[in-house]
Formats: C-alpha cells, sequence, structure tokens
C-alpha cells in the first residue's frame, strides 16, 4: 500500500515527463529542416494589424482575469477596490502562467498583497480557491461545444474516435460543468479527496463559468489572430487545437507549458500551415500573453514591494514590524521564482536551436580556437539546454549549487554560441538571465544532496555515473566530429547515424540528466527523536522546549529547530523555529520537506507574523489565533492583529486540525504551568 501510494505522488512527474519527451520528438521532427531565417521570414510576414488585434485581445484576455478576483473579494465577504483587484489579479495571473504550478505561485502573490489591503487569512483563502478553477471551467464549456460543431477538431483523437464518441465525451464535459452548478446549488459545501470547501452561491458559480468561456475564448484570439488565413481552420477548429494543447501544457507542470504545449500545437495544425507560420505565431504569442506581462508584473510588483517597505519604516506597533518582516520575503521570493522560469526558458531556447538547421561560421574567430569552437558546434549547447532545464526544478527548490551551477552553464551556453557567430541574440538573452539570477545569492540557502553530508553510496553512485556519462561523451568525440553540427537530439534521433552510436548517446545524456538531478535536489531531510537529544538540541537554541512533540527538525545550518508532531495526516509544527534568524527559513523548508518524505502534509500552529510570508510560499495559509491558541471568530472587516496564527492547507487540513486545538492549547497551557512552578 506504500508503494502505491509513492506512485500515485509520483504521477503527475511522470506524466509531466512523458509529455516533454514526446514534445521533444515533434520538435525534432517538424523543425530539423528549418533555419532561424525561415523562422524570421515568418515573423516578419504577419501583418502590422494582426499583430496590433492580437495586443488587444491580449489585453482584454488580461482585463477579464481581473473580474475573477473581483467576483472572488465578494464571495469571501470582503469587497476591495477594482484598481487593487486589477493589480492583483495581473501580478498574480502574470506569475503563475510563466511559472507552472499556478495555484501556489498565484497564491502567494495574492496573499502578499490581499493581507496588507485588510483580507483575513481565511477569506484569502477563499479568493485563492476561487481563482483556481478559470481555465478548467472554460476548458470543460468550450470543449462540449467545440465536441459538438467540430468533433474531428481535436488532435490525436479526432480521427480515431467515432463522431458519437466525441459527442458522449462532449455531454459529458457539460454535465459536469452542470454538476459544478447543480452542487453550489442545493449542496454549497462538498468533501472530495479528504478536502473540504464551500462552493460559491449558484449565481456566481454561473457567472464564473461564463467568465472562464470567456477568458479561454479571448485568449485563443491571441493566437488565432497570428495566423494568416487558410481554407478549413475556422475559428472553432482551432479553439479545439488550442484547448488540447493547453490542457497538455497544464498537466506537464512546466513553466508556462514550455516545449509541450508549443509541441502539441505544432502537431494539431501541420495539416493546415507551415512550421515556420506556426513557431511564428508562438513566439509572437508568447512575448504577448507571457514575456511582457512578466515583466510588466515584476516590475509592478517590486515597486509596490519598495513602497511597503519604505512605509514600514515609519510605522510603529505590531502591524509596522509584521509588515516590515513580510517585505524582507518577498522580494527574493518573486526573483527566485522568475529566476526559475527564466532558466527553463534558456534551456528550450537551447534545445530549440539546436534542431534548427543553421550552421555555425566560425571563420571570423582564431584558428586556434576555431576547432574547439566547431567541435562544440550545436552538441555541447544542446547539453547545456537539458542540463538548464534540470536546474530550474533545482532552483525552484532553492538550492544553493543549483543556483552556482545555473550561472556557469548559462555562461558557458552564452560563450559558445557567442563564439559561433550567429544569431548574436542568443548569447545575450542568457546573460541577461545570468543577469536575473546571480545578484539573488541569499534566496538559495537549502544544502544540495551532494553538499548535505559526508559522501554515502546513495550519492556515490549518482556521482560516480555522471563523470562516466561525461568521459562516455567526450570519447565520442572522434565519431562526432561528423555529426558536430546536430544537437544530442538529432544524433539520438537520426536514422542515419549507427544504431550503436545513437543508443550509446542517448543512455549517456539520460543516465547524466538523472544523475545530475540526484546531486543536485535538496538532500534528505533528516529529524532528531524528541526524547533526550531533540528536547536538549531545542533547548540549546534558547526556547522553552514543549513537553510533548514526537521530533525536531533542524535548518540547513543547524543553527535553528522546530519541534514537531504528528498528527493524522498533518506533521505539525509547534511554533516558528528557535535559533539563529538566518537559519530559520530554512528549518520551515525542511519541516515541508520531511513531510513530503512521510507522505504528509505540512502545518505551524502558534506561528508568529514574522514569517508568514514564508508559510505562504509553500502554500500554507495563516488563520489568526487567539491569546489561547484558538482560532479567532471570523470576521468581515480588517484582519485582527494578532501575535499567533495557524498555517496549514486549510480548504484541505482545517476541518481536521480544529477538532485538536482545544486539547493542544490546554496541553500547552499544563507545559507553561510546569514551567513556571
Amino acid at each position: 500500500m506504500d508503494f502505491l501510494k509513492k506512485v500515485v505522488r509520483q504521477l503527475p512527474a511522470l506524466l509531466g515527463v512523458a509529455l516533454l519527451v514526446g514534445a521533444i520528438w515533434v520538435v525534432w521532427k517538424e523543425f530539423r529542416h528549418l533555419k532561424v531565417a525561415d523562422i524570421k521570414a515568418a515573423l516578419s510576414a504577419i501583418p502590422e494589424r494582426a499583430l496590433l488585434v492580437s495586443f488587444c485581445w491580449t489585453i482584454l484576455s488580461y482585463g477579464v482575469l481581473t473580474f475573477y478576483d473581483r467576483l472572488a473579494t465578494i464571495y469571501a465577504g470582503h469587497k476591495i477596490s477594482y484598481g487593487r483587484v486589477s493589480f492583483a489579479s495581473f501580478c498574480a495571473y502574470a506569475l503563475s502562467h510563466n511559472l507552472g504550478f499556478a495555484a501556489v505561485s498565484g497564491a502567494a502573490v495574492r496573499y502578499r498583497l490581499y493581507a496588507h489591503w485588510g483580507l483575513p487569512p481565511f477569506q484569502i483563502a477563499k479568493v485563492v480557491a476561487y481563482c483556481s478553477l478559470p481555465f478548467g471551467l472554460g476548458g470543460l464549456g468550450l470543449g462540449g461545444v467545440i465536441l459538438f460543431l467540430e468533433p474531428d477538431a481535436i488532435p490525436f483523437f479526432g480521427a480515431l474516435v467515432p463522431k458519437w464518441g466525441m459527442y458522449a465525451v462532449g455531454a459529458l464535459l457539460w454535465l459536469v460543468v452542470a454538476a459544478y452548478v447543480c452542487l453550489s446549488r442545493f449542496v454549497g459545501t462538498i468533501r472530495l479527496f479528504g478536502t473540504e470547501g464551500t462552493l460559491p452561491d449558484w449565481r456566481m458559480a454561473i457567472v464564473q463559468v461564463a467568465l472562464a468561456t470567456v477568458d479561454v475564448a479571448v485568449t485563443a484570439a491571441i493566437f488565432y489572430e497570428l495566423l494568416p488565413e487558410v481554407p478549413g481552420l475556422s475559428y472553432v477548429r482551432f479553439l479545439g487545437v488550442y484547448v488540447a494543447s493547453y490542457t497538455a501544457g497544464l498537466a506537464a507542470n512546466l513553466p508556462g507549458g514550455i516545449g509541450v504545449f508549443d509541441a502539441a500545437m505544432l502537431k494539431g495544425l501541420e495539416h493546415y500551415l507551415e512550421p515556420p507560420q506556426i513557431l511564428g505565431a508562438i513566439v509572437v504569442f508568447r512575448l504577448y500573453y507571457y514575456i511582457i506581462p512578466l515583466f510588466l508584473a515584476g516590475t509592478m510588483f517590486a515597486g509596490n514591494e519598495i513602497l511597503l517597505r519604505g512605509g514600514a519604516l515609519f510605522k510603529t506597533g505590531t502591524i509596522g514590524r509584521s509588515t516590515q518582516a513580510l517585505a524582507r520575503w518577498s522580494e527574493p521570493s518573486f526573483a527566485a521564482g522568475a529566476a526559475s522560469g527564466a532558466v527553463a526558458l534558456c534551456g528550450a531556447l537551447l534545445l530549440a536551436l539546436g534542431v534548427l538547421d543553421d550552421r555555425p561560421d566560425f571563420s571570423w574567430i582564431d584558428p586556434d580556437y576555431a576547432d574547439l569552437a566547431a567541435n562544440a558546434g550545436q552538441f555541447v549547447p544542446s547539453l547545456i539546454g537539458a542540463a538548464l532545464l534540470v536546474l530550474s526544478v533545482a532552483l525552484s527548490q532553492r538550492v544553493t549549487l543549483a543556483w552556482g551551477a545555473t550561472i556557469v552553464l548559462l555562461l558557458a551556453a552564452a560563450g559558445f554560441t557567442a563564439a559561433q557567430g550567429t544569431n548574436l541574440w542568443v548569447p545575450a538573452v542568457l546573460v541577461l538571465a545570468t543577469l536575473l539570477v546571480a545578484p539573488f545569492r541569499d534566496a538559495y540557502y537549502r544544502h544540495a544532496r551532494l553538499l548535505s553530508g559526508p559522501l554515502q553510496a546513495g550519492t556515490a553512485v549518482p556521482l560516480f555515473a555522471l563523470v562516466v556519462c561525461v568521459l562516455a561523451l567526450s570519447a565520442f568525440e572522434p565519431t562526432m566530429r561528423t555529426v558536430n553540427e546536430s544537437s544530442w537530439i538529432e544524433v539520438v534521433l537520426s536514422p542515419d547515424l549507427p544504431n550503436s552510436l545513437r543508443l550509446s548517446v542517448a543512455l549517456a545524456v539520460v543516465l547524466a540528466l538523472a544523475a545530475l538531478w540526484r546531486l543536485i535536489r535538496p538532500g534528505r531531510v533528516g529529524w532528531v527523536p524528541w526524547a533526550g537529544e531533540g528536547r536538549r538540541r531545542y533547548a540549546e537554541l534558547g526556547a522553552l522546549p514543549p513537553v510533548q512533540a514526537d521530533g525536531i527538525v533542524m535548518g540547513e545550518a543547524g543553527r535553528a529547530g522546530i519541534p514537531f508532531r504528528r498528527i493524522g495526516r498533518v506533521l505539525l509544527g509547534l511554533g516558528d523555529p528557535a535559533g539563529s534568524v538566518q537559519d530559520r527559513v530554512s528549518a520551515i523548508w525542511n519541516l515541508r520537506d520531511l513531510a513530503q518524505q512521510e507522505g504528509l502534509d505540512p502545518a505551524v500552529w502558534r506561528a508568529g507574523p514574522g514569517l508568514l510570508k514564508v508559510y505562504a510560499d509553500l502554500g500554507l495559509t495563516a488563520l489568526p489565533l487567539g491569546p489561547d491558541g484558538l482560532p479567532l471568530p471570523e470576521r468581515a472587516d480588517d484582519a485582527p492583529v494578532v501575535a499567533q496564527y495557524l498555517c496549514c492547507r486549510a480548504e484541505r487540513d482545517l476541518s481536521l486540525l480544529l477538532p485538536l486545538l482545544p486539547s493542544l492549547a490546554e496541553t500547552g497551557l499544563r507545559e507553561r504551568g510546569q514551567l513556571a512552578s
């Protein structure tokens, strides 16, 4: 049973890997004969009118999204001005669109902004829950329309499933949407897979579905406007391709669905347009819908944080201190998330350029270096691109070694691509990404498995495998001279090369990437049993130890720790970490990682206001507690100023923890009485 649970937890990651592998194959198959000049020509062929109209659709799309937050604040019982709602909506969606894991990345931004504007934490949780269903509801509603009007428009399935089967699926999609509205009307509160939630009013649910449908339709229009008119490609037919492709990108859980969405669009439109035309539209679509909004939102959010920090300097009391403390964590968190997305995009860029049919010109390089650059060709940059995709995941986990390795590889890739003398914008992008990552060293504080302890078999084997794989790829150098202008993907998939070479390169690359991930990911979190050693270590940190605890988890530097108890499916931290201020944040992350290792949900009881932003980054909602450690009654006005909170996944674990808090509070009172006596 435990093995089955572990497999189920890994299914999303396995699905993402499978979709990414399929995307790489599609991109290689369609783009291997393309040149960058072909794509430039396709971009130049897009009419200025289409660019302008598409940009207007983009503005309208983000405008529609603001109404989600507007309705969400009404649903939460705390109406906020439309200007503030628009600001929060734009920042949250621009970040989540680019970074993936929308429920987590968007939730952190919303928590930061709405908390400053007076929403109680439980109401913020309602806002986040309400805003987490946009594409799902819109995709279901539009999917039903598409399957009835154009049943063969869905790529990969339209030609395989009979029309009556597609009609049945369309009816099922509409049935799901209707069930959502009916549950809102007649039930109100549902419990699914251990998660309990309160549904909005049925009228608001209908508006939510309508807005979601309009949102997906308008976003698809951004892309559709960039395509030339071709016979047979109606907007409804295109909508089927778009919805299927966007769904695949979401399922992959990659930043912006990078690679998977693009490959699915390419495959779905291949019967209507040439690959350069499709790729040109993809480039502009990503620029409009992803890149420009990300930079605008990042600038706006950073400016707001500077204003908040400045305002906090003139305040006194608990509110001023907590706001100032929260501001310290917001900027690195946002920057770390943006850096992860930028590095993933750079990796995808290097892989994509590796399969284009462009041959570098080394005639301008000093002859002593020309041979080295020629041998590197596209092979080395494409390997770096794959490694950057792995490192982007480690960056999102705040691993120090990943930060250093990323900078080294970005600069190396910039050097290789600059030496090739073509597409000088590529090294410029790589250097820009380096400048984005480099200043935020403090945001990466977790030790990699390679450096988290003595060299053991679990670390030595991947390290040995990585070295062997690198040496093996180097040993192929005499043979690779004939294909050095190809990426490793082309080498693996080329039917003109010996199968032994293709298999050897594939195994070497896959094993190297797997070994890199095993070494670069955060080390396995250990904990100290409370009886004896754990209690003593916690007391040495200068804190009064609780009487009842199961153990203590320490920070990366071992100078901060947080005691915990296992309660059902929750690993409950007992208060903020005690000890060194510099090590407290890593102790919280280690608590989260320990919970993941054991298949539990993390939570913290009696958390203080100073680290609420860190808990929000982990997807935890903060509920205010009274002096007795029990939740305060929910209020419709401004959030009360309190000294402690319960931080948990409210939509999943609050119903489990609430009945247990009185006994925890009573135990705490007894402990304080014993310590006082």
